[in-house]
């Protein structure tokens, strides 16, 4: 199975990240969305007092964390129907990506259609299963034979784009007049740059405006890593289609796929509590002006980007070119060919640095 796979991305990094490890003034790592921050005291609290976890947990979450999840979807991302029972927790997003294609039963004459500027999971996720991985722009470079499963990722990793309600609606009706079942990766929707939108987040594809309460069909999958600094933790849900969720509770229940009771309660305590992740955003918020306006100035070009932890650049030349570039003044950005062939003249850097490390960087871009 592993020589079907593709080789792990960021093994191809070493020579770059060598290079920026030598740099006198110290090395600053853009290439990964690993939070920096501390966990909220209050997610914290929880997973202590749940410390005595000497029963195995369910794999199906109590009812009250799916009560509390299904509160948090309706509270923040505008989607009341979310029914309590077709609410899942799962070990991490990730895992939930690698495995759904071969949970719903894909094979050899099944395609998985994801973005055409992806992350490799997607892609990863329908070899592990046998299936066809897809990259497209749209629905229309499906022609007449369409996936069995179609990922969106909004906003999308690594190029920050968020799509509208009226693009979520659209794609909905088309996927039900074929039987496509739509998962939505949305882990970075709280974390939305656009004008107009402070206390809002992206829509969601169970949004009421996008499905109108209907989630035939349906997943929204979601991560407590990136809003709430809990990339250790593994801690994440999926939610929509109860009959989908159910079948894939039944796997889970099989394979012993089971988030562990403290991180249970941990996951419970974040969704009930929002001023931390207000908190958390404003601290992206202002590192993520600061990295702009030094690319600005620096005449780089930013696209997309209106949320989430990524700047999606480029200075019209070859991606691991710009990573050279970069790696010669301490700083290693992720290049876009990570992320397919859509990719190639860009560069993903992250905003998961201290507010020194963001502004040494800043310096350094500027300073030619």
């Amino acid at each position: 199975m592993s020589r079907q796979l593709p080789d792990f991305p960021w093994d191809t990094l070493a020579a770059a990240k060598a290079t920026a490890r030598a740099y006198p003034g110290g090395f600053v790592d853009l290439s990964v969305g690993t939070p920096v921050d501390p966990t909220p005291q209050v997610v914290r609290d929880a997973l202590a007092a749940a410390s005595d976890a000497h029963g195995y947990p369910q794999v199906w979450g109590t009812p009250g964390l799916r009560e509390a999840i299904s509160a948090w979807f309706a509270r923040r991302r505008n989607a009341h129907g979310v029914d309590p029972d077709g609410v899942l927790p799962v070990v991490g997003s990730k895992e939930f990506v690698a495995w759904l294609p071969t949970i719903l039963g894909l094979g050899p004459d099944d395609a998985v259609g994801f973005p055409e500027a992806a992350y490799p999971t997607y892609d990863v996720g329908a070899r592990i299963a046998g299936a066809r991985p897809v990259p497209a722009a749209s629905t229309v470079q499906f022609g007449p034979s369409a996936p069995k499963l179609l990922w969106l990722n909004t906003p999308g990793n690594p190029t920050g784009q968020v799509l509208g309600v009226e693009h979520l609606a659209k794609v909905v009706r088309w996927a039900r007049e074929r039987g496509v079942i739509v998962a939505s990766d949305e882990c970075y929707a709280e974390l939305d740059w656009r004008e107009g939108v402070d206390d809002l987040t992206t829509p969601s594809i169970l949004d009421d405006r996008v499905c109108a309460g209907d989630h035939t069909g349906l997943l929204s999958v979601y991560s407590l890593s990136k809003q709430s600094n809990m990339a250790g933790y593994r801690a994440a849900f999926v939610a929509g289609d109860r009959d989908l969720v159910h079948q894939l509770l039944a796997f889970r229940k099989h394979a012993g796929m089971i988030v562990p009771w403290p991180v249970q309660r941990a996951l419970l305590a974040a969704v009930q509590d929002d001023a931390h992740v207000v908190e958390q955003k404003e601290r992206y918020r202002r590192r993520r002006a600061t990295l702009k306006a030094a690319l600005d100035e620096s005449g780089w070009r930013t696209d997309y980007s209106d949320a989430g932890l990524y700047l999606w650049a480029t200075k019209g030349q070859p991606c691991r070119a710009t990573v050279d570039e970069l790696a010669a003044k301490g700083i290693l950005a992720a290049p876009g060919d990570f992320y397919g062939a859509a990719g190639a003249e860009h560069v993903r850097i992250a905003l998961t640095a201290s507010d020194e490390q963001i502004a040494s960087a800043a310096q350094r871009l500027t300073s030619g």
